[in-house]
């Protein structure tokens, strides 16, 4: 009875062990801990989101409370290729916990900020470890479950983005809105509540989370991982910052210059360490690879630049609260929840996967198109109805195109590939969040501006106007010397200049502005977004026409683990050949050493020495 073959050795000495395939018991079990890890990440985002304007007035820094948002997002950017090339090298386990740990350590040091310079310090922390736990999540699920059956599983991570989209705003606002909770400032408690599920995550994660894997011999491009910190850096923080710097700006052009040569160096490096590289560049080679990554920029450039905008005009045109408009967004969840789960299935059933991206896309330009319609009177069961539209367009791309992106490179390189799609899906929605906004905040004062100058020939406006309630009611102060003065300017034949860009400081005044007052601003508010969805339903005809090259590259149907074990066991049997080879060469080296020791007895009677 002949003996198993013995596992092959890695390059670095360790054996490898075979990776038996995992029971769906076993898989639900990993899923436990990923959909743990996952839901850390997303009830974070909504909860601070809902929060973060009491938390900067707690701490009195209104002006900074973009810093804080902007050092998360800039290491949560960066570290995101670093995790999935990492876990490519030493494993996914070690690489997931220690995100669970830092972003956990990172909510700690929040709780305890006393200024926002120290909240967006400790925010960064967080980012670091928020990098990871996303893109690592979708690698994993690539590692256990093959392509063709992945699909099927997205309804446990879509699970854990509606639970957190309805938690979210309720825990954030209940937070906020608290004084005093346990002897600290309610909004700490905004992220102590990252503590216990954090532990929880960490300690399922250990548990399950049991993956073969086999360090191979390679050099760390930490040459790389430096180079695209310093190129990615100056970027983010353009974005972020230009509109208030000025986009001409000293600044502004110095971030250019400096974050374009990082990432030329960078890419420079890449190509000298070859399959090493941070992020090789062979990769690019793959279409799908290549056309998945750019579609996922060009989308999130328009759908995270959208998404901006909606909490904005439920708040400031339909008076909504922060919590209320978190709430509000439900029927996009609902969407993406939808269009997800019935992509997924078809997918598992076919096969097909090209067909959901292209019209997801083609879902996301009629949604933006009729975005660009609403204005201050649209009804909100009205734009619920564009939002689920939204949704399905989102729910048809996010993971399909993950899954194409996955599904054509080799299994080794799963890590590496998830989070590249994710990182560049990231820069496109920093970079659609910071324009959108730019163009935005850049034309609301002229459009409320001219909507204030039409409102004077609304009888309804003039008669408020004319109200010695109105005009002794101190709400209405911060309007109506501007008013008075517009007015007088109509009377002789000029054009009134009204300041309209006061409503983008602080915007607390028209929850308490005369109904009748408060119309020009909503509505030219309203305006602005329009022409922000315009935009976004441009950028997306793009992305239809990027999506549109995908390539269709059948659906494995095993898993990377799988693959590896197959790649071992192909080199267990490749060197167990070789060693049978040299072996025969060994005998017969012997068989002919005996013939010469024969001749030589048989000429001489006796052995030679030298025989």
């Amino acid at each position: 009875m002949s003996s198993s073959p013995t596992p092959p050795a890695a390059a670095g000495g360790a054996p490898v062990d075979a990776a038996p395939r995992l029971s769906q018991k076993q898989v639900y079990a990993i899923f436990g801990g990923l959909i743990a890890g996952m839901f850390l990440s997303a009830l974070d985002q909504t909860i601070v989101a809902t929060s973060i304007r009491t938390i900067a007035d707690d701490l009195q820094g209104l002006s900074l409370q973009a810093w804080a948002t902007t050092a998360y997002l800039i290491t949560a950017t960066v570290s995101t290729p670093l995790y999935g090339k990492l876990s490519d090298l030493y494993g996914r386990k070690p690489l997931f916990s220690t995100a669970i740990g830092v972003f956990v350590v990172g909510s700690v040091l929040c709780s305890f900020a006393t200024s926002m310079v120290e909240l967006a310090a400790f925010r960064a922390v967080q980012g670091l470890g928020a990098g990871g736990l996303f893109s690592l999540a979708l690698a994993i699920v690539g590692d256990i479950v093959p392509p063709r059956e992945r699909a099927r599983y997205q309804g446990f991570f879509l699970a854990v983005f509606g639970t957190a989209s309805v938690l979210g705003p309720v825990v954030g606002g209940f937070f906020a809105g608290a004084d005093t909770l346990l002897g600290l400032t309610g909004w700490r408690w905004v992220f102590l509540l990252n503590v216990p599920i954090g532990i929880v995550a960490f300690l399922v994660v250990q548990r399950t989370l049991n993956i073969p894997h086999t360090r191979r011999p390679h050099r760390v491009d930490w040459p790389g991982a430096l180079l695209l910190t310093a190129g990615l850096v100056p970027l983010l923080i353009l974005a972020e910052q230009g509109r208030e710097w000025g986009w001409t700006s000293l600044p502004a052009l110095l971030s250019l210059v400096g974050g374009v040569v990082g990432l030329v160096l960078f890419v420079l490096v890449e190509r000298g360490y070859g399959d090493d590289a941070l992020l090789p560049l062979r990769l690019f080679r793959i279409g799908s690879f290549s056309v998945g990554t750019l579609s996922s920029f060009v989308i999130g450039l328009a759908m995270f630049g959208g998404l901006a905008s909606l909490p904005l005009y439920l708040q400031l045109v339909k008076g909504q609260s922060p919590t209320l408009a978190g709430l509000s967004l439900l029927p996009l969840t609902l969407g993406i929840m939808i269009g997800s789960i019935v992509s997924g299935q078809l997918i598992s059933r076919t096969g097909r996967y090209k067909v959901f991206p292209v019209v997801g896309t083609a879902l996301l330009v009629v949604s933006f198109l009729l975005l660009a319609q609403i204005t201050a009177t649209t009804s909100l069961w009205l734009t619920s109805v564009v939002m689920v539209l939204f949704g399905l367009g989102l729910g048809g791309n996010l993971q399909p195109i993950t899954l194409a992106v996955q599904n054509a490179v080799p299994a080794k390189d799963i890590g590496v590939a998830t989070s590249s799609a994710t990182f560049f899906r990231q820069m496109g929605g920093t970079l659609g969040t910071a324009v959108f906004l730019s163009v935005l905040f850049g034309t609301v004062g002229d459009r409320i501006s001219a909507r204030f100058a039409d409102a004077f020939s609304d009888p309804a406006f003039v008669a408020a106007l004319e109200d010695p309630e109105v005009l002794a009611d101190p709400a209405n102060a911060v309007v109506v010397d501007q008013l008075a003065a517009a007015q007088e300017t109509i009377a002789a034949g000029g054009t009134p200049a009204l300041d309209g860009t006061g409503v983008l400081d602080d915007s607390s005044f028209l929850a308490t502005l005369d109904p009748v007052l408060a119309v020009p601003f909503q509505a030219g508010f309203a305006d602005a977004v329009q022409l922000v969805f315009w935009i976004a339903a441009a950028i997306t005809v793009v992305g239809l026409v990027v999506v549109s090259l995908l390539p269709e590259v059948p659906l494995r149907t095993k898993s990377a683990m799988e693959e590896r074990e197959d790649a071992f066991a192909e080199e267990a049997r490749a060197q167990e050949a070789l060693a049978g080879g040299e072996a025969d060469v060994a005998r017969t080296d012997e068989d002919r050493s005996a013939e010469v020791r024969g001749a030589a007895v048989r000429a001489t009677g006796a052995a030679s020495p030298g025989a």
